[in-house]
């Protein structure tokens, strides 16, 4: 599976990949969005339509760039590695909360007279489910820019031998409310059995592919196949892709181990 590097740092991939990922950036100059397929087919357009294609968002922001970058870094001291995990978490889910989230109009009175606005809608329901334990540290700041969102724990470890994930914590409500949009953040998106393994257990409490968004850290191949595979027209936002995934099942050149940098254990 081969990668090509592009600027700003979008995805492309060789025809060993069958599914379609796309990779979206957000120009804060004139917003306008730029989509790369993994099948080295480039686009520009001012909406992406993906269909039943799981798309792979890397927002192009310097504050998204200079976190990961905090992260990677060896030397990084762990409150600083936390800090810059939930600053990087709470960039990523203004991103994908973007057109996402469902507003109320009405009128009301400023000082200077009545004018038209929009809130979001506090009727419509919204969950984040962290992955523990590092999950708890890139949603930290969630509440910051989703103040009316749940947030249900969902513990998944894995057996370091078999990379195989085991449920030890399942805080997930027996059904969703109707119309959720749910955010699963989860920072190492590496060989996708804890992903895969949580987000099946969201959609057998009712949640369809495409009111599920994944946010994280880091993103490699062999997560993002099974993710699309599994799950088409789900929409992964992740602050950075990687190329590899070593045989302990650990991203290179990636982060290290992203729960206990951000714990000190």
């Amino acid at each position: 599976m081969g990668f090509a590097v592009m600027n700003p740092p979008l995805l492309a991939s060789s025809h060993l990949i069958k599914a379609s990922f796309l990779t979206r950036g957000l120009h804060s100059d004139c917003r306008k969005r730029r989509a790369i397929s993994m099948n080295c087919q480039a686009t520009a357009e001012k909406s992406v339509v993906s269909g039943n294609r799981m798309l792979v968002f890397v927002p192009p922001h310097p504050l998204i760039k200079h976190w990961i970058s905090v992260l990677r870094n060896e030397q990084t001291p762990c409150p600083v590695f936390k800090n810059a995990m939930a600053e990087l978490g709470r960039l990523l889910i203004y991103e994908a909360s973007r057109e996402w989230l469902p507003t109320i109009s009405g009128e009301i009175q400023s000082p200077m007279g009545v004018t038209t606005v929009e809130f979001i809608d506090p009727r419509e329901p919204i969950a984040i489910v962290p992955i523990l334990r590092a999950g708890l540290a890139l949603v930290e700041h969630a509440p910051s820019v989703l103040p009316v969102a749940n947030t249900y724990h969902l513990g998944i470890s894995r057996n370091e031998e078999t990379l195989q994930p085991s449920v030890y914590l399942n805080k997930l409500p027996d059904k969703f409310p109707e119309g959720s949009r749910v955010f699963v953040v989860d920072p190492m998106l590496a060989t996708g059995g804890t992903v895969v393994a949580a987000i099946q257990l969201i959609k057998d409490r009712g949640v369809d592919n495409k009111q599920i968004k994944v946010i994280a850290a880091v993103a490699a191949p062999p997560a993002l196949q099974k993710l699309s595979e599994k799950f088409p027209g789900l929409h992964v936002y992740a602050g950075i892709l990687d190329p590899t995934v070593n045989e302990k099942g650990f991203i290179i050149p990636g982060l290290g181990d992203a729960g206990d940098r951000s714990f000190g254990t």
